[in-house]
């Protein structure tokens, strides 16, 4: 079996998904060197973060983190790019288990009940085939020993991608399209909301408001990046 796998190696190697290098037998999904140049952010283990202070004002939540910055053209753009559009979902999980190994090492995020992805509107999901986060929140789950629920939050309508619009139309696109779909109670509950990239915040917020008819809630926030 090994000689077998060697063989198709030779013709159709593993490259890093960051640099397209080919990546050497201990190596998955990116290069060692890659992973090294990838910008996190540690705010996992900073109060008052950048991502927290997004939410000042807007909604009330606990604590937030992402663990990447998302730079333009950059090694965290590839990425995500691979996850969101060339079905790499293994990236989802390559991250969730580098933020969980993070998060339990924190002293913050120790009151989390469970994970809760930021949804896709179905016809999106149908077109593309997953939810470019339930790896992620699945990796997270498995570390923290916590659940997941990838059927609380339902999105009502679709819309076009917002990464061009500015904040306030990415607020007004946002505004009223989620909604709670199932009986699960999470009164006096600590939600992880997670989703790929925070930038606005907008739809995170629109989430958030979802919730607001339960008592004694609380939500706290995890990105795998954050992009000005």
């Amino acid at each position: 079996m090994n000689f077998l796998k060697d063989i198709f190696t030779i013709f159709y190697p593993d490259i890093c998904l960051c640099c397209k290098d080919q990546l050497t037998t201990n190596e998955e999904l990116v290069c060692i060197s890659c992973r090294h140049d990838l910008p996190t952010t540690n705010f996992t283990n900073q109060p008052d973060n950048i991502v927290e202070k997004i939410f000042y004002g807007r909604v009330a939540i606990v604590e937030a983190t992402s663990l990447f910055y998302f730079l333009k053209k950059g090694k965290v753009q590839e990425l995500i790019h691979q996850l969101k559009y060339k079905n790499q979902q293994k990236v989802g999980t390559f991250i969730g288990d580098w933020l969980g190994e993070i998060i339990l090492e924190s002293e913050r995020f120790k009151t989390i009940d469970c994970i809760i992805p930021v949804p896709l509107h179905k016809k999106k999901q149908q077109l593309r085939g997953y939810n470019q986060v339930s790896n992620f929140g699945k990796s997270l789950s498995q570390k923290l020993n916590i659940p997941f629920y990838e059927d609380i939050l339902l999105k009502k309508s679709a819309t076009k991608t917002q990464t061009k619009k500015l904040r306030l139309e990415r607020w007004k696109n946002s505004k009223h399209q989620f909604t709670i779909q199932n009986n699960t109670t999470f009164n006096c509950k600590h939600i992880l909301l997670i989703d790929d990239i925070i930038t606005t915040g907008a739809t995170l917020e629109a989430c958030i408001n979802a919730f607001k008819d339960y008592k004694n809630i609380k939500i706290s926030i995890a990105t795998m990046a954050y992009t000005q």
